[in-house]
């Protein structure tokens, strides 16, 4: 079969299994980011949470700079970055710092929501910012990174930072990003991983909406759940870890990635059953190579998409990492 167009790219949430420690899955990740250089992947990107004991990813910065310092040629990025929390010029040194470190290498994707509970934002930022002040954040940001574009504060300087070629994408899971990536011309990545409802009208407003400033064209990415096996059965059931992990978001409850079970239906009530498997993982496959094969290239047919990126919670480290691999087969 001839070879996808799309790339393919990772993202990782550092899942925290419920029998074990962080320090064992920054183990994993750094396992998992060495492999996916092998398999061809073409970036590996972190997601940042706060107060989920289940994530391991707060310090987003250090993280990538760990990954970054045991791969070679991957790129490596924030998926994202959530830039409420943070003043702009703290990022334009992190990750002025990350590309100096790793030229070329380094991704900076940024996100518009707080990634946790209104609590741990506070105690975060001490000041709850209004989504309003996104594209002025975003604009002091980049214009540290290039001062031409004229929004930083008079009289200072991201160093280092300033000058470097650090390719900054949108992130995001409703139309607001869409569109301002599309008005500066960004990149786009959306989260159809968790929030696949708004997928399609998201896209068509970001393409709509594109502005050839720094692209030629609109380049977009989409995030998509994926667990492949040797057999439909055996992803299934691998899967059902990454069910329980939505049930638990969908029930307010948290807590770490669960061991898979025979029978998802004596945990979950048929309305939930709906929401978590037809509705939050709706843009997702599962299964063998031909089988999830089939549903990607549907999916791309679909959204148009220039790149997947890759959420796949297995619960076995051994067994993620087969996954991945058996997906790079899939996409040949």
């Amino acid at each position: 079969m001839e070879r996808m167009k799309a790339k393919l790219s990772i993202l990782d949430l550092a899942p925290v299994l419920e029998d074990g420690t962080s320090t064992e899955s920054f183990r994993n990740m750094v396992d998992l980011a060495q492999h996916a250089e092998q398999w061809g992947y073409h970036r590996y990107w972190l997601a940042e949470h706060h107060n989920l004991p289940g994530t391991a990813i707060s310090a987003t910065s250090v993280v990538i700079g760990h990954v970054a310092a045991h791969t070679h040629s991957i790129r490596v990025g924030s998926g994202a970055l959530l830039l409420s929390n943070y003043v702009p010029l703290a990022i334009a040194e992190q990750f002025g710092t990350l590309e100096s470190l790793f030229p070329g290498r380094i991704d900076l994707g940024i996100g518009r929501s707080s990634g946790t509970d209104q609590s741990t934002a506070w105690a975060l930022r001490r000041n709850l910012h209004n989504d309003n002040d996104f594209p002025e954040q975003l604009l002091e940001l980049r214009s540290y990174l290039n001062p031409a574009l004229g929004g930083s504060l008079p009289g200072v300087r991201a160093v280092p930072g300033e000058g470097l070629n650090l390719p900054i994408w949108l992130l995001g899971s409703g139309g607001f990003s869409a569109q301002l990536a599309g008005q500066l011309g960004l990149p786009f990545a959306f989260a159809s991983h968790f929030a696949p409802d708004n997928l399609l009208s998201a896209l068509e407003l970001y393409r709509r909406h594109f502005q050839p400033i720094l692209l030629d064209k609109p380049q977009v990415m989409i995030g998509v759940n994926v667990i492949v096996a040797e057999t439909d059965e055996e992803a299934n059931w691998l899967a059902t870890s990454q069910e329980q992990q939505f049930l638990s978001v969908l029930r307010g409850e948290g807590g770490k990635l669960k061991p898979p079970v025979d029978n998802m239906d004596r945990l979950w009530s048929a309305e939930e059953k709906a929401i978590v498997g037809g509705k939050m993982l709706r843009y997702g496959a599962r299964g063998s190579v031909d089988t999830v094969r089939n549903k990607l290239s549907a999916i791309l047919k679909e959204t148009g998409a220039d790149e997947l990126i890759i959420a796949a919670p297995v619960y076995d480290h051994q067994a993620r990492l087969r996954s991945y691999e058996l997906l790079a087969e899939a996409m040949r």
